[in-house]
């Protein structure tokens, strides 16, 4: 059987599965939830949708990365709602196979195939975030985002250091990607780098309550309100005080 076969018949296996849980009031509340125009609105729960991939993905997980990462591709050529969930859960079921040169691919399905905050913060806190942790110098292509006109750019370069941000690793750079995006006019991404610096908090709280009332004259309220989160309740106070 050709490639192009094997990957035909994914794709009938998905929709097959897709069918049996689908329902027009899922996608009419899922469009209510999100301010975006998506281009492929997602009608499912997450927990249904992980159970679907879950189980398609049982029958390609015997294949070589690189035939995966092919499939996680014709997926995200598709169009079709649910592919690009899939494309992006399958490609960190492989995370033990990522190589530094993998940026990229998630780069690129970063610029073409991110519309909104959800499919942003699943591919950043997904694949991109395992493969940062795994190759942390990757940091330094995450900066470059920071600038960037596309708002969901400038929204992964802190939402992709989440999950290094979490264990306690990449402060430096979480602070340094934070100055970046510090005056960043977009609530989008003032929430997600203050979320970064939530989740840095964790392990660092004091260094990233320095950082918040070094900065927070100028820092954006929505990014101080969520960067402050997990701190106790009297630096919390004295961060919003005047």
């Amino acid at each position: 059987m050709t490639e192009k076969a094997k990957q035909n018949d994914v794709m009938d296996m998905l929709r097959r599965e897709i069918t049996r849980y689908e329902k027009p009031e899922n996608l009419l509340n899922y469009q209510r939830f999100f301010k975006e125009q998506l281009d492929d609105p997602i009608g499912l729960k997450t927990a249904i949708l992980r159970k679907i991939s879950g189980s398609v993905f049982t029958s390609v997980k015997h294949l070589p990365a690189p035939e995966i990462f092919a499939l996680c591709d014709r997926l995200l050529t598709s169009r079709e709602r649910y592919t690009r969930f899939l494309a992006f859960d399958w490609a960190l079921r492989i995370d033990r196979h990522y190589c530094p040169q993998d940026m990229k691919r998630f780069e690129r399905w970063l610029k073409r195939n991110v519309d909104g905050w959800a499919s942003c913060d699943h591919l950043c806190t997904g694949p991109i975030g395992r493969l940062i942790l795994q190759f942390p110098d990757l940091t330094a292509k995450t900066k470059t985002w920071a600038p960037s006109k596309n708002r969901w750019l400038r929204r992964a370069s802190a939402v992709s250091l989440i999950i290094s941000a979490r264990k306690g690793f990449l402060l430096d750079d979480v602070f340094a990607t934070a100055d970046l995006l510090l005056l960043d006019p977009d609530d989008m991404v003032q929430k997600g780098y203050g979320w970064m610096l939530k989740e840095a908090s964790r392990q660092h709280p004091q260094e990233v309550f320095h950082y918040v009332m070094k900065h927070r004259d100028k820092m954006p309220r929505t990014a101080l309100r969520y960067a402050i989160e997990k701190l106790p309740p009297p630096r919390r106070r004295q961060a919003m005080s005047k």
